[in-house]
């Protein structure tokens, strides 16, 4: 084990908040640490290769170089956090050091009186007829190998799903050279005109959306709105898709399914926090406006524990613009400065905006109304659909967690963070109710926050 690190703060995770909170903090003349998984700042909004990046797949840019210029000293890179305890009056955070977490032999400890968690999200994923074909990735992953590595997945791209992180994708992807013949929103972004206040005070956020929406003209690639991939076709990988248009409740409309010939598939349903280290230290959740797991955060980012603020997506899926604000009011705040009222302002014309964001982009109906009891729900385990509903109707599960114990979903290589959403919204949907905090907990909670051999942990020194 190496020797420790140890500060005022400690800021996990180098992304648009994380970056933002440690910046802050140092600001106000805390000591300040920033561990992150990472070869290099960032985090997977502004991920980028050793390279220099492609300008058109970022967006906000010079603020991360304004960032990352402040925080280099500061940052301890290739330190994946496996876990965070109470030491004496502050925190311990245990990381594995090196690449591959999963295999690094090499343990590291960081101290600090005080914590800001900005762990970020990964992309959330529901179940649909063919989403274990090969070729059929979630929009962030795409992306990822596309920022990372100048990797295109694919060459002929139907991206599909909900919510305006479709755009950034197809841009990227039509920057790099790939095809993309649909994008197929589930939803209506028109529908935004019901909320003028939050649309009134986000001139940067539209501007931002025009802008993608130019770059997919310049390409001619066809926008349909209320159109959803419901089943990924091919024998050994992806050959097609089945496009059908929906109704305002997103149900399928009869009649209307057509094939799309592709060779992937880049699907986003919005992102899931992670919340490992947060549900570690016992801080309290709620429900998102998106119907994810969230920590509950007060005005100045602090969680229900004394001495750890939260920042970013683990707070409510917002987007870089609030997860920069959010970091700056979590730094103020754990470095002991005032917080600009300027930056609390803000965070609310941002929050509401997202919201509205989250209103108009639900989860289609047809994807828990329409699944069929083959498809598969949990695909390390393999476990389908017809088994969450067995434990329900003829088990008598009434909650997730019961689910989970009775047909092994989310106990896989994943740990639920593939399939977790999923079997909670089809375990409540069930049940003929909304999924609740206390289904999605149970695919949150994981005693490592990262994967970890147990022979690591056999020969991991205490502490």
């Amino acid at each position: 084990m190496t020797s420790p690190a140890e500060a005022d703060v400690a800021v996990v995770g180098a992304g648009p908040a994380g970056l933002a909170a440690a910046a802050a903090a140092a600001d106000a003349g805390a000591s300040v640490v920033l561990v992150d998984g990472g070869a290099r700042a960032g985090g997977q909004y502004w991920r980028h290769g050793a390279e220099a990046p492609d300008p058109r797949l970022y967006h906000g840019w010079p603020v991360f170089e304004r960032l990352r210029r402040r925080i280099e000293p500061v940052l301890l890179a290739r330190h994946h956090v496996r876990t965070a305890v109470a030491e004496g009056e502050g925190w311990s955070l245990t990381c594995a050091v090196g690449d591959d977490p999963s295999t690094s032999p090499v343990t590291a400890v960081v101290r600090a009186r005080r914590l800001v968690l900005a762990t970020g999200a990964y992309d959330r994923q529901l179940p649909f007829p063919g989403w274990d074909l090969p070729g059929v990735m979630a929009g962030g992953g795409v992306q990822a190998l596309l920022k990372s590595h100048g990797v295109l997945a694919g060459r002929r791209v139907v991206v599909a799903g909900t919510g305006p992180f479709l755009l950034p994708v197809a841009a990227g992807l039509l920057a790099g050279g790939a095809r993309v013949p649909l994008i197929a929103e589930a939803n209506s972004p028109a529908a935004l005109a019901r909320y003028p206040r939050a649309v009134a005070s986000s001139g940067a956020k539209l501007r931002e959306g025009l802008g993608y929406a130019v770059r997919l003209a310049r390409h001619r690639t066809p926008y349909r709105r209320r159109h959803a991939v419901v089943g990924a076709l091919g024998t050994d990988r992806l050959e097609a898709v089945a496009v059908a248009r929906l109704d305002r409740q997103g149900r399928v409309r009869p009649g209307t399914t057509r094939t799309v010939a592709c060779d992937l598939l880049a699907v986003g349903w919005g992102f899931t926090p992670q919340l490992e280290l947060f549900l570690q230290l016992g801080c309290a959740t709620a429900t998102g406006a998106d119907g994810s797991l969230v920590v509950a955060a007060d005005a100045t980012q602090a969680t229900s524990v004394a001495g750890v603020w939260a920042a970013g997506e683990s707070t409510g899926i917002g987007g870089a613009d609030l997860a920069v604000v959010e970091g700056r009011i979590a730094g103020h705040s754990a470095a002991g400065a005032p917080v600009p009222r300027a930056l609390i302002a803000r965070r609310a014309s941002l929050r509401r905006f997202a919201d509205a964001l989250h209103a108009v982009h639900p989860i289609p109906r047809y994807l828990l109304d329409d699944l069929p009891d083959a498809v598969l729900a949990c695909r390390c385990e393999e476990v389908p659909v017809r088994a969450v509903r067995e434990a329900v109707h003829e088990l008598g599960a009434t909650d997730a967690r019961t689910v989970k114990m009775l047909t092994r979903t989310g106990m896989g290589w994943c740990q639920g963070r593939v399939c977790g959403f999923g079997v909670a919204a089809a375990t409540a949907h069930a049940c003929g109710r909304q999924t609740s905090e206390t289904d999605l907990r149970a695919f949150a909670e994981r005693p490592l926050a990262i994967p970890s051999t147990l022979g690591q942990l056999a020969h991991e020194e205490p502490q």
